[in-house]
């Protein structure tokens, strides 16, 4: 990376009505049972009440309550390679499910750059990684995100985790479904 990223910060969104600060919940992390490298949540304990391992239906994170809506799958490089190769049948289908998910997302622990260039473990052609991928966008409608770190990709599914959470809390508890002026 070129450049160092700033720490992360100590709460993704505060979320306030009437220049209130809400007191919102905090969720249960889960991680799946199956997740073999899992994200390391650690540095985000304040965001979120607890950690659990859990065998989830679909994708390897998700939030204690909204496992039914709220799905996150994660691979590194050389696995979306493989998933997209030699496990193209299953993944297909698993993409095709989380897209009835209201919230899902793919992170890729790999930069973008580094799924379009040739790959030193696989002579597979990157141009049909990246074009599987936007057509999992465009005809599935499930978003992906690349980071180019371990790390980076830790924030981000916290961060997208924690906004699932509070946005669901949002709307359950009267306030719809949205973040007011001043939130962010």
């Amino acid at each position: 990376m070129a450049s160092t990223p700033m720490p992360h910060p100590a709460m993704p969104v505060l979320a306030e009505r009437g220049g209130t600060q809400l007191r919102t919940p905090k969720a249960t992390l889960l991680i799946d049972t199956r997740e073999q490298n899992p994200l390391d949540f650690s540095r985000f304990e304040g965001w979120f009440a607890g950690l659990e391992r859990k065998a989830l239906t679909r994708g390897d994170y998700s939030i204690a309550g909204l496992e039914e809506i709220c799905v996150v799958e994660r691979k590194d490089l050389p696995d979306l390679v493989h998933s997209f190769t030699a496990d193209r049948r299953a993944f297909g289908k698993r993409i095709k499910k989380m897209s009835a998910y209201p919230h899902k997302l793919l992170v890729i622990t790999a930069a973008m750059s580094e799924v379009k260039s040739r790959y030193p473990f696989s002579s597979f052609n990157p141009n049909r990684v990246m074009q599987a991928l936007i057509a999992s966008l465009a005809g599935w409608g499930v978003p992906f995100l690349c980071t180019e770190t371990h790390e980076l990709a830790e924030e981000m599914v916290a961060s997208y985790l924690y906004q699932v959470h509070l946005y669901n809390w949002l709307e359950a508890s009267g306030y719809g479904k949205h973040l007011a002026d001043g939130d962010l």
